[in-house]
């Protein structure tokens, strides 16, 4: 009898992921989540990050009650080593540094005794974020040039302090305090019980690089009173020093045009990126929902017979982006290039069409202003009537263009070269923020992901106002009963960042 063979143990990375700015993650963090088989994520990481996840990856959010699984550091250490174990690469996606405050040592200890191969990736930590997006110098020339990162909240099991108070008072330079809103006339009243001057600067900076970034400056004597008259909760840091002085009321971080403004990009991985990053360097908090997912069609075979006869037809029509990079990617994995498309004139539904386009070296040789298949469909009667038209879609999209161009007596063939599937669940952390009317805007970019949005969330979109991306999708949001606030022009990701920037000015 055959004894069946242990799968070879994965690979365990300690991931920084910084300090909440999802642009802050680093190039080989990113690499790590597009190979992680299972991703054990902390509640104060940017939840948008595990977006980078490949398709298929088990994600498991950790905190604390109802932030996430509640799980003990030691059991975490035996989650990761149970999964590699069984051959599966593991990522724990820890808040900031790994290596600073972050237990780390622990997590790779357990490995280490396992036998399992494992990384460390370093993050950016918040205590040196805050000096570039709270302009604290945490060094400065004349005031400071030493620097020391001190816990705030030392383990409830020690039965003194391992901190030496005398020592920090005196201190030629910078302390940065983590943790320490609980604790802090602990630390506070020992600092000014060692010497430190009660009227020493502190600047608490709450939710670092976060589009709700707040600074508040005190002193060290009254440092507890600010904390309890503004509700100062975690995550928070507390630089103390002269360079707080240095810093301004407002940092260049504070003073982007949707500073304070919180998104929702609703749609698919392909179409939200872009704009999450453009909203994003304008200072938004953007939260995603993953509303419907691009997949391949059942069958292929319609598509490649129609490739085969692509010379018979007049126009190669694309009603969307997806559409686009579908059609191209079957086009690729037959080994061919865009050189197939000679002879046929391309036109696009909408200027996104025509940009996606272009990302494969094509231009789209007629693209309407308005985004609108009634003046599609005339545009190109105009040109070829009695024509051939090949027309790329979605499976189980209505036809509307289609229906048009019959309409007016043309021949039309239609393939499907994607379909979209429903995300099932919605996000926890969007459901919490629409229902506490945090959500300034919803922006939605196709029909679709209008109706995947009503079926997860109905009544909670209400609490926010919607940007639509075209006259099609602000259709279909009416239909469903969700009028958009605003339609972009044009009907772009640049014209709804446009039409976003405007709504809120």
């Amino acid at each position: 009898m055959t004894t069946p063979s242990k799968p070879k143990p994965g690979t365990v990375r300690l991931v920084g992921a910084g300090p909440g700015d999802p642009g802050l993650i680093t190039v080989r963090a990113v690499q790590c989540l597009q190979e992680a088989d299972l991703v054990l994520y902390d509640y104060l990481a940017n939840p948008t990050l595990v977006e980078y996840a490949k398709e298929g990856a088990e994600l498991v959010r950790l905190g604390r009650h109802d932030q996430g699984r509640s799980l003990t550091p030691d059991e975490i250490s035996e989650v990761m080593v149970e999964a590699a174990l069984e051959g599966k690469n593991v990522v724990r996606l820890k808040g900031g540094d790994a290596s600073i405050f972050g237990r780390g040592i622990d997590e790779t200890d357990a490995c280490r005794k396992a036998g399992i191969t494992f990384e460390i990736v370093p993050g950016i930590t918040s205590g040196l974020a805050t000096a570039a997006y709270a302009e604290i110098p945490l060094t400065h020339h004349e005031d400071a040039s030493a620097v020391a990162l001190v816990t705030g909240h030392e383990r409830d099991d020690k039965e003194e302090t391992h901190l030496d108070y005398e020592a920090l008072a005196a201190f030629p330079g910078t302390l940065v305090f983590y943790m320490g809103v609980k604790f802090a006339g602990r630390w506070s009243g020992a600092l000014m019980e060692n010497g430190k001057p009660p009227d020493t600067p502190v600047a608490v900076v709450q939710w670092c690089t976060r589009a709700r970034q707040q600074t508040v400056k005190c002193t060290l004597g009254t440092v507890v009173d600010v904390i309890g008259e503004k509700g100062i909760r975690p995550p928070s840091l507390f630089v103390v020093g002269k360079v707080v002085d240095h810093a301004p009321t407002l940092s260049w971080f504070q003073e982007r045009p949707l500073f304070g403004t919180t998104v929702l990009v609703a749609g698919s991985k392909q179409t939200t990126g872009r704009l999450r990053g453009k909203l994003s360097l304008l200072g938004a908090e953007v939260l995603t929902q993953p509303a419907i997912r691009i997949a391949e069609p059942v069958d292929w075979d319609p598509v490649d017979a129609a490739l085969e006869q692509l010379p018979e037809y007049d126009w190669l029509v694309f009603t969307s982006g997806s559409g686009v990079s579908g059609f191209m990617n079957r086009v690729m994995a037959q080994g061919k290039d865009a050189r197939a498309l000679a002879g046929v004139r391309l036109a696009a539904l909408g200027k996104g069409t025509a940009e996606r386009l272009r990302d494969y070296q094509l231009n789209a040789d007629l693209t309407p202003e308005k985004v609108d298949p009634s003046t599609l469909a005339k545009s190109l009667m105009d040109d070829a009537p009695g024509g051939a038209f090949l027309m790329v879609r979605a499976t189980g999209d209505r036809p509307v263009l289609a229906e048009e161009l019959e309409v007016v007596g043309a021949g039309v063939d239609q393939i499907p070269v994607y379909r979209t599937v429903d995300v099932d669940e919605p996000n926890r952390d969007v459901a919490d923020a629409l229902k506490a009317g945090e959500v300034r805007w919803i922006t939605v970019t196709s029909s679709p992901t209008a109706r995947a949005l009503v079926r997860l969330y109905g009544e909670l979109l209400r609490t926010a106002e919607i940007v639509s991306i075209s006259p099609l999708t602000s259709a279909t949001l009416r239909e469903l009963g969700y009028p958009p606030a605003v339609e972009a022009t044009p009907h772009t990701v640049d014209g709804m960042v446009d039409a976003l920037l405007e709504g809120s000015a």
